[in-house]
């Protein structure tokens, strides 16, 4: 077991992300290390100043362009959409881990006798089309249809049939606009190996092992407690989680980690212990001012990041305008080893503007000329990834880029 204080797990937690020091993530194959080394990224389509994944990125990966990440989702193929903690953004070697769900939901699709008939004509329509969405074919049904692992179309039948062959792996996504999604077979674009997944698949405890070591990577530390953290894990209720981490315990895969001030006992895994030494030699790491994105992997366990960082951020982009805090779309705000506070910023695409409606610092925050000047450079970055050429700051002159 491993004693740390307070500091040297954010410490910590902040080195593995790649959010303190210099940048250890770097153009096109830092987001690729950045992916594989946190197993997904959550994909969310709402884009006011990027959309949640391209943020994750932003503040992570030194010259990210969106551009970067559409080449290796759509153009080398080495990451593909698919659901992992919720819609996300997956290494395409992953790809065979998630066979059982591809499997859920084709036997899903056995109680709707309708369906069949209406993949053979989606079938039909790309062997001699091609790339289609769901404008692009007239599906007709009369059935009530919710994917096993993803969301249903509605009363879209189209989309529906289209987001089923989804599920199973027959169709992956080719590319979007917009919101838009574009499918095309999978087999055209995904390698053989990866596509057939040999027999027989791992056992459940053994998948959950698998995944659950992946989302402890995700994060860096990571409590065995209830937690969004686990979320679209099946089957991993309390009573599997406890036996999950007993025995990734005893395989010496995790590393149990004391932190002062927190009663639950967290944990690390085994091959982040070089990380861990060079924290325990106390280095004095560079800090940085960056903006985090809503759905962002540093913060999937909310409570971890309160009890840690002594920060509590709800998203409010679904809570009632006039119940909310603070504002639709809010970043949180990270200088150095903390959160300082939230920033909402808007981008105005017509005039290239980034438009920081609010910034709503934490209590005890000291706006010292340092904190101006690398919230400036943060803001201008952020502004250059989201194609803008000035900045504009509510109750405030605009600043220079």
């Amino acid at each position: 077991m491993i004693q740390l204080t307070n500091r040297q797990a954010r410490q910590f937690m902040l080195l593995k992300q790649g959010l303190m020091g210099e940048y250890k993530f770097n153009g096109k194959q830092g987001i690729l290390d950045f992916v594989r080394q946190s197993g997904c990224i959550q994909f969310d389509p709402i884009d006011v100043c990027g959309k949640n994944a391209e943020l994750v990125l932003q503040s992570r990966v030194n010259g990210f362009t969106k551009e970067m990440l559409d080449e290796l989702l759509y153009k080398d193929r080495s990451l593909v959409d698919y659901p992992d903690k919720n819609l996300a953004i997956i290494p395409v070697e992953d790809w065979p881990y998630f066979e059982r769900y591809r499997r859920a939901a084709r036997l899903h699709a056995e109680h709707y006798s309708e369906m069949q008939a209406l993949i053979e004509q989606v079938r039909t329509h790309i062997l001699k089309s091609g790339v289609l969405s769901s404008n692009d074919i007239k599906l007709e049904g009369d059935f009530s249809w919710r994917s096993a692992i993803h969301w249903s179309g509605g009363n879209n039948i189209s989309r529906s049939v289209l987001e089923q062959m989804y599920s199973t792996g027959e169709l992956i996504i080719h590319h979007k606009k917009g919101t838009r999604k574009y499918y095309d077979s999978a087999e055209k674009y995904i390698a053989a190996n990866l596509l057939n997944t040999p027999e027989p698949l791992p056992g459940e405890l053994d998948h959950q092992k698998w995944r659950v070591l992946r989302r402890i990577g995700a994060i860096g530390l990571l409590w065995n407690r209830a937690s969004d953290a686990w979320l679209n894990i099946w089957g991993l209720k309390t009573n599997e989680r406890n036996e999950v981490f007993r025995q990734l315990l005893s395989e010496a895969s995790i590393i149990e980690v004391s932190v002062e001030h927190i009663k639950d006992m967290l944990y690390c895994r085994s091959e982040d212990w070089p990380l861990m030494e060079a924290v325990l030699n106390k280095p004095e790491p560079i800090g940085r001012c960056e903006l985090i994105a809503p759905l962002d992997n540093f913060i999937w366990d909310r409570k971890l990041i309160k009890a840690l960082f002594g920060f509590d951020y709800t998203w409010e982009i679904y809570t009632p305008a006039i119940k909310r805090k603070f504002g639709y779309y809010v970043l949180s705000l990270l200088y150095g080893e903390n959160f300082i506070g939230r920033v909402e910023a808007v981008v105005e695409r017509k005039t290239r503007t980034l438009v920081v409606k609010n910034i709503w610092y934490e209590n005890g925050v000291k706006q010292t000329n340092n904190l101006k000047t690398a919230l400036e450079a943060c803001l201008n970055k952020f502004a250059v990834f989201n194609g803008c050429e000035s900045i504009s700051i509510a109750d405030s002159d605009s600043i220079s880029m």
